[in-house]
């Protein structure tokens, strides 16, 4: 642990943070270099208002009422 990489970020005191480093190269309190989230979380879905088959369907129903209102147009 006493020969482990050190975390480097600056502590208010302006001296280096003296806790060990994380596989992402800082210590658990001054994070940083994080990757992110994972692609495709699912975790992250909430409603699929936005999502492509929500825009496919609602696009479908906007021509079918457009033919509808022509139709309309027509016969009245």
């Amino acid at each position: 642990m006493h020969s482990s990489p050190r975390c480097g970020a600056r502590t208010r005191s302006a001296s280096p943070c003296k806790s060990p480093a994380m596989p992402n190269g800082r210590c658990r309190l001054h994070g940083g270099k994080s990757p992110g989230a994972p692609k495709g979380n699912s975790n992250a879905f909430k409603h699929g208002r936005y999502s492509a088959e929500a825009i496919a369907e609602r696009r479908h129903f906007r021509e079918l009422l457009a033919e509808i209102k022509q139709v309309i147009e027509l016969v009245g």
